[in-house]
């Protein structure tokens, strides 16, 4: 079976230019089949804010509403997806960017009204995300993708999908990675790989060197248990365990600027099944 690396890019990463300069090298020396993926909210929110239109964050994902679609569509599919290609272009990488909605690579549906504990009022309260995208096991076009990986592709998607009827939709990089390398992993050895500004998973987010090497699903709810993980990193974590669970034997976090180490197994934080 041909290998696959499915890679996330995000965080900080974007923001800086030559922190993404190094991790576009990186993942285009990486050998074998290749899709990247890339988030961008922080770049969206200094927009967003610059326009007016104020951002919120419900435990780690971003609430969508007619105003913010639009940045966010041109942010993510625009601005940093073309940079991010022009990149691989570069490099020697026969990048093509993307969309969910090209190609129908990536079907969404729009998220329902949702129940969310709040700490602070000590109870739960109705959440409506707006213009987000769910994802489920039909979403991915995996036909689709492997003729373009099969063409000498490599695909470049940003967080936007759409519905089947005309909406776009704002999707979590994160949960478009994992239904990506689950679907993928049917016709190739596939691996998932989310790329950041930190070093892994660490038990102090302010010290590099509190990498926590590997984890199992036991140990992540005790880490969540203890305030160790949480915020933005609680839904990064969960749909990697979700991938796991779904069939999905390889899952890696680390730091964008390492990723030439992937191969020598000394890559940031490993996800395991349950030992």
């Amino acid at each position: 079976m041909k290998a696959l690396k499915v890679v996330k890019i995000g965080g900080n990463v974007i923001d800086h230019p030559e922190s993404l300069q190094k991790f576009i090298a990186d993942f285009a020396a990486l050998e074998g089949f290749k899709i990247l993926i890339h988030g961008g909210g922080k770049i969206a929110t200094k927009l967003a804010e610059d326009l007016g239109i104020r951002s919120q964050m419900v435990e780690g994902r971003r609430v969508t509403d007619k105003e913010s679609l639009k940045v966010v569509t041109m942010v993510y599919a625009g601005l940093i997806n073309k940079n991010i290609v022009a990149g691989l272009q570069q490099k020697g990488c026969n990048a093509i960017g993307l969309s969910g909605a090209d190609g129908n690579l990536i079907q969404s549906k729009k998220r329902p009204v949702k129940a969310i504990f709040s700490h602070e009022k000590n109870e739960s309260i109705p959440v409506d995300y707006g213009f987000v995208g769910d994802l489920d096991e039909s979403s991915i076009d995996k036909k689709g993708l492997n003729q373009l990986l099969e063409a000498g592709f490599i695909p470049v998607f940003s967080a936007i999908t759409h519905n089947g009827e005309g909406q776009l939709l704002n999707t979590n990089a994160d949960t478009i990675a994992s239904a990506m390398a689950v679907a993928m992993a049917k016709d190739y050895d596939t691996s998932l790989i989310f790329c950041f500004e930190k070093a892994g998973v660490l038990r102090d987010v302010e010290d590099e060197s509190s990498l926590i090497p590997s984890i199992d699903p036991h140990y992540y709810n005790e880490l969540k248990r203890q305030g160790i993980i949480n915020d933005g990193m609680i839904p990064k974590l969960d749909n990697a365990f979700e991938a796991i669970n779904k069939g999905l034997k390889e899952v890696y976090v680390g730091k964008a600027d390492a990723l030439s180490s992937l191969d020598n197994g000394n890559f940031g934080t490993h996800l395991i099944s349950t030992p």
